[in-house]
């Protein structure tokens, strides 16, 4: 791989001199972690490579009083990082996955999807409530979560509970869970909580029946310039095939729907057997009204990296030249299959009657 300035890179690291990439980051310790956790995933394929990581605070982390569905921008925690990107005064970002929109600015791609960790929703609860669970707690106990599509869901699966928007990062969240009396409970995403070594604190992970989870949760993407060979060459290892393909199919589901974070969608991916499932739901904002559906296609996923085309074309936002694009593709109509049969049965109107209310709130 030729780097910035022809210094020539390899695998093994070897290099005419050492070469520095810079890694965009959030700079919240979760976000931290993460990138921390890529750059030394990269550092073993490249131990002749020099990683510089940049800390920035995007919209999301400054706007800390208004809902996430209120704010009304697609691309809450990425813009600055992307600005930077775009600027060449960083080499690649690191996001969770479910914060990059399912189109990304043009000149952007995501380079690599790492292993996913456990998608699914985590209850921690107050201290006071230690051994109970969200069907046990007391009646018109309040429930913090930033996210309509966990609200909506868990109030038509729990109506005794109220719901209430709780922001910041999870160091903040935390501290008004334990030293405040207002919650009885708050949602997290279970990756979140086991990235920054609070296992403990879980006290019930959601099953998919009870609260699908968001598109891209619990998997890192890795945002790149769409022309830059070498970054995307260099990222590329980071790959997990059977992650890209769930997350493929999830992000093309949400794309067709015109879904986000204003509205309540949800979705469950299974492989198995050659087989990917995709679950998939849209809810109204009180959860009174919702829809589902399942459907799977079969699928090769491969065993080792495979050379793909040499044209990148985005799948999703996605480049991934070593999986075969025909997985891909295949991966992207399930998603798009999907959408299209929930639209065909109304869900449209479900989700421009959330929006609608949403916005009026």
């Amino acid at each position: 791989m030729a780097g910035n300035g022809g210094v020539a890179v390899t695998a093994e690291g070897n290099s005419s001199k050492m070469r520095v990439i810079r890694v965009g980051t959030r700079k919240s310790q979760l976000a931290r972690i993460q990138t921390d956790t890529v750059v030394a995933m990269l550092k073993t394929f490249y131990p002749g490579v020099q990683f510089e990581i940049i800390a920035m605070s995007t919209t999301g982390d400054k706007i800390l009083d208004t809902a996430l569905s209120k704010i009304g921008e697609k691309s809450l925690f990425t813009k600055e990082l992307e600005y930077a990107l775009g600027k060449n005064e960083v080499d690649l970002v690191v996001h969770s996955l479910k914060d990059l929109p399912t189109v990304l600015p043009p000149g952007f791609t995501i380079g690599a999807i790492c292993k996913r960790e456990n998608p699914c929703d985590a209850v921690v609860f107050h201290p006071k409530f230690v051994g109970k669970t969200l069907e046990t707690l007391p009646e018109r106990s309040v429930v913090g979560t930033s996210s309509l599509r966990r609200a909506a869901q868990l109030q038509r699966k729990f109506p005794h509970l109220e719901f209430k928007s709780i922001r910041g990062n999870l160091n903040t969240r935390l501290r008004k869970l334990d030293e405040q009396q207002e919650f009885g409970a708050i949602i997290l995403a279970a990756a979140g909580l086991h990235r920054m070594g609070w296992q403990s604190r879980v006290g019930q992970i959601l099953r998919p029946e009870e609260c699908m989870y968001a598109v891209g949760q619990g998997a890192l993407g890795v945002e790149v310039r769409a022309q830059d060979q070498d970054i995307l060459d260099l990222v590329s290892v980071l790959y997990d095939p059977e992650t890209l393909l769930r997350c493929i199919a999830e992000r093309a589901f949400l794309r067709h729907l015109e879904g986000g974070c204003s509205v309540p969608v949800a979705v469950h991916t299974v492989m198995k057997d050659g087989q990917l499932y995709l679950t998939g739901g849209v809810w109204s904002l009180d959860g009174s009204d919702s829809m589902q559906e399942t459907m799977q296609t079969t699928i090769h996923v491969p065993a080792q990296q495979e050379d793909g085309p040499e044209d990148d074309p985005q799948t999703v936002g996605i480049t991934a030249r070593n999986i075969p694009r025909g997985a891909q593709l295949a991966a992207e109509n399930l998603g798009i299959s999907l959408a299209s049969l929930l639209l065909s049965k109304g869900a449209k109107t479900i989700l421009d009657v959330a929006r609608q209310l949403n916005e009026a709130r």
